[in-house]
């Protein structure tokens, strides 16, 4: 015999049922395992409705569009710019790259190639750094507690999976290089696309499979 709260096979002579403690009847008891209803049947254990993303649908999120997305964009790379100068400043002063320009202005002659390549090599130096310094910031805060740059945070916009989870470091790294390819596309479409795709993904979300969402 089986329980008919539980299932679990009972002695027919068990007055009660040995791991619920479900009162046993001659009518409750008759009941097989494949007659009993399952519990992910019951209206307290189906799952949510999904939408197309796989989010449940719910009204405490929306994707966030083109618009607002551009204006967290705008404020993070108002905050990459200042941080930025504010460390090159030194550098170039600390590197000698100040005096080597003002000789070379002041040169009437033919430039000297040793001061030419030391100054395409600082140059290189200095946006390898102004791009590390971006990719930190964006990967890092991303994948982070608040999933959001300090430009998403103000605006109330966060960074999700498919399925609405917290990425990775890895992912946001991956999101974050991928917008050279975003940036490859003639006329900004890879970015534009945030604008009239059904999730407002652009091509460098979609490339690594996240949504950006509003709060």
């Amino acid at each position: 015999m089986y329980c008919s709260k539980c299932g679990t096979n009972v002695a027919a002579e068990a007055a009660f049922c040995t791991s619920c403690g479900n009162p046993m009847s001659r009518t409750t008891t008759a009941l097989s395992p494949a007659g009993l209803q399952p519990a992910a049947s019951s209206p307290a254990s189906v799952s949510p409705y999904l939408s197309p993303s796989g989010l449940p649908a719910s009204s405490s999120f929306s994707y966030a569009g083109f618009w607002i997305r551009f204006l967290a964009y705008f404020i993070d790379s108002l905050i990459l710019s200042t941080v930025t100068i504010f460390l090159l400043i030194p550098l170039i002063f600390l590197t000698g790259s100040a005096a080597k320009l003002e000789g070379f202005s002041q040169n009437h002659g033919e430039p000297d190639p040793a001061v030419v390549g030391a100054l395409v090599l600082l140059f290189v130096l200095f946006i390898g750094i102004a791009i590390v310094l971006q990719w930190l910031y964006h990967a890092y805060l991303e994948s982070g507690e608040k999933q959001g740059t300090w430009g998403k945070q103000i605006l109330g916009l966060y960074v999700t999976d498919l399925l609405g989870n917290r990425i990775s470091f890895g992912r946001a790294s991956g999101r974050f290089f991928a917008k050279i390819v975003s940036g490859m596309i003639p006329l900004a479409i890879g970015y534009i696309m945030a604008a009239f795709t059904e999730r407002k993904q652009a091509l460098h979300d979609m490339i690594a499979s996240c949504l950006v969402l509003r709060r």
